[in-house]
């Protein structure tokens, strides 16, 4: 019965004091995280932000959303590595998809670093498209990297 309890995930509003349990899993997942500062102002703009946590109130993973007019854009969906291919990613996006149709979106979009094939097969599972390049969009070792710009019709 414990080890069903471990699998349990809920998804919930994202609060300031999490941030420091948000900035280990950003940190664990990329070689480039989001600074306390970029999560701070994102949840002062009153962005859509959320914090997946296990059964025992440890964060595994978030994500976050702008929305205007008639469009939603994906910043940021993160699972930590440790975590990671058990379709806790497509959950949180489930999630966004859900609250980007009862705001009656029309697009949601994101952007995606080229290298990353895993996001881009999650993505491209659920029905999103390549709609553009933002190049040298991504800060990477060796300079700079390509952004994939992936969208998705709601309508």
């Amino acid at each position: 019965m414990n080890a069903q309890l471990k699998d349990v995930q809920t998804i919930l509003p994202m609060q300031v004091s999490q941030l420091p349990e948000v900035l280990v899993v950003e940190r664990r997942a990329y070689e480039f995280p989001w600074t306390d500062t970029i999560l701070k102002d994102c949840l002062k703009a009153g962005y859509s932000a959320w914090v997946l946590a296990d059964s025992d109130g440890v964060l595994i993973g978030h994500a976050l959303m702008s929305m205007a007019v008639d469009e939603a854009h994906v910043l940021n969906l993160c699972v930590d590595p440790s975590q990671q291919r058990r379709g806790l990613g497509l959950k949180l996006l489930n999630h966004l998809m859900t609250i980007a149709r009862a705001a009656r979106a029309s697009i949601v979009l994101l952007e995606v670093r080229k290298s990353n094939k895993a996001a881009l097969r999650l993505y491209e599972s659920v029905g999103f498209q390549r709609i553009g390049v933002r190049k040298a969009y991504y800060p990477a070792k060796d300079g700079r990297e390509d952004a994939l710009v992936l969208g998705f019709d709601i309508l």
